[in-house]
């Protein structure tokens, strides 16, 4: 049985204030807080699960993105995980190309990865949406957003993306990883598919492996 959201929370650039304990399940999934953060000038959007019980049997979870806007990261959990789903700007689908040269899996060869749908440069069904499992694959940390190409910690040449803070594995806007890094694969692409423009469904697909 398909289980439903609640409506999401929006928090920093929102009007609306957080529900205090809403902010601290996005802060705790999405790697946010302390100096191990990276700043971003974009807003987080925190959606929680439908239920325990939902989560635990790992029933898909559908979510209401037609209020995430460009630029936006929405962060819900599925199966126990913080799922990230990044509205991408036009400028974070240009910096895919310019990443691929120094990526360790560009074109998503680890089949493990991802659903055969999203073998492709964008890892994704629409383009300007990422949905990817927003664990790294070294050690299981949470990356941390480093949108801003250029910013000083990341060194002139950064592209944005994400990063992890634990041992500095990073992640191009289609959750691929860098070259050198400890990460050994690309950010896991869960199934996912659209039901309508505004409505996404984590978990389940239209292919065998949903």
């Amino acid at each position: 049985m398909t289980s439903t959201t609640s409506p999401p929370v929006f928090c920093g650039a929102s009007d609306a204030p957080c529900n205090p304990s809403r902010r601290q399940l996005l802060i705790a999934t999405a790697g946010v807080g302390g100096a191990l953060v990276v700043g971003t000038a974009v807003p987080f959007v925190a959606s929680l699960t439908p239920s325990e019980r939902a989560m635990a049997a790992g029933a898909p979870v559908e979510v209401d993105i037609d209020k995430l806007a460009p630029g936006d990261l929405m962060v819900v959990e599925w199966r126990g995980k913080p799922v990230w789903i990044l509205h991408r700007t036009p400028q974070m689908l240009a910096a895919l190309a310019k990443s691929e040269p120094d990526l360790a899996d560009p074109g998503s060869a680890v089949e493990s990865q991802q659903p055969d749908y999203a073998r492709n440069p964008h890892r994704s069904v629409k383009s300007d949406y990422l949905v990817a499992v927003g664990i790294c694959t070294h050690l299981g940390c949470s990356p941390s957003s480093a949108f801003e190409p250029g910013k000083a910690e990341m060194g002139a040449d950064w592209p944005g993306g994400f990063l992890c803070p634990c041992h500095g594995s990073t992640f191009d806007f289609a959750g691929r990883v860098f070259k050198n890094k400890p990460a050994p694969t690309n950010l896991e692409i869960p199934p996912h598919k659209y039901l309508s423009d505004a409505r996404l469904l984590i978990g389940a697909d239209d292919s065998a492996r949903g």
